[in-house]
């Protein structure tokens, strides 16, 4: 899917080429020639990054991004015509991610474009990551490491281990492990869920003196790192 650029920018000309060199670069591109139009196409959660203009009819590019930052942190390279500190200042302050001066070279706001989305890149991938203290897991490369030193797991072990750190803190059911790990078709031994869990403890508490794994009698078990507010 293309990344998607909103261009709020009331200056016809200005847009136009805009738009042209962004969707020779690959972008799909959106246009927005007044402050109004250009918050509500901002807010639709369609766009992944904005190039927005300081001075705009209707709504300032500076109220824009001021609004749009109460509920989204989208990237926002703001546009303006004045070389001025204090201006690029305010923009900075009102949560722009970056600014450029008119007239600008083509080249570096292309260069600033990709920088900022491989840094929103690397944020998103955090989301691939969950972590019980020094315990980390990475969901992508099915890999685990405590304190940096990788875990050697089963398939099964590893989508153990993720459906706990998934709800740190909260007590889940054998039934629930069963269902969620193995399956809802799965007929097998029922006590599978305490065996694997005691793979699970043998590879990462026994092994470096830690309680993270909890048995809740009656109920289940949960994972927890008790240095963890």
């Amino acid at each position: 899917m293309k990344t998607r650029i909103l261009v709020i920018e009331d200056e016809v000309k200005i847009a136009r080429f805009l738009e042209l060199e962004l969707a020779h670069e690959g972008y799909e591109v959106e246009l927005a020639h007044d402050g109004r139009e250009g918050y509500e196409k901002a807010v639709s959660g369609k766009a992944d990054l904005i190039i927005l203009d300081l001075m705009l009819p209707g709504l300032s590019g500076i109220e824009i991004c001021r609004r749009v930052r109460r509920e989204s942190d989208i990237p926002i390279i703001m546009l303006t015509a004045k070389d001025d500190v204090s201006d690029k200042v305010m923009g900075l302050d009102s949560g722009a991610d970056d600014y450029m001066t008119k007239s600008f070279a083509i080249e570096e706001l292309l260069a600033r474009i990709r920088v900022i989305l491989k840094r929103r890149g690397k944020k998103e991938d955090q989301n691939n990551v969950i972590a019980a203290g020094p315990l980390i897991l990475y969901k992508d490369e099915y890999r685990v490491t405590y304190q940096g030193v990788d875990i050697s797991l089963s398939k099964k072990e590893f989508e153990l281990l993720k459906y706990l750190m998934e709800n740190k803190g909260i007590v889940l059911s054998r039934e629930k492990i069963l269902d969620h790990v193995w399956g809802y078709d799965y007929y097998g031994d029922t006590n599978v869920t305490d065996v694997y869990i005691k793979y699970l403890r043998n590879k990462v508490d026994q092994r470096y003196d830690v309680v993270l794994i909890h048995t809740v009698r009656g109920v289940g078990y949960l994972l927890k790192y008790d240095d963890e507010k």
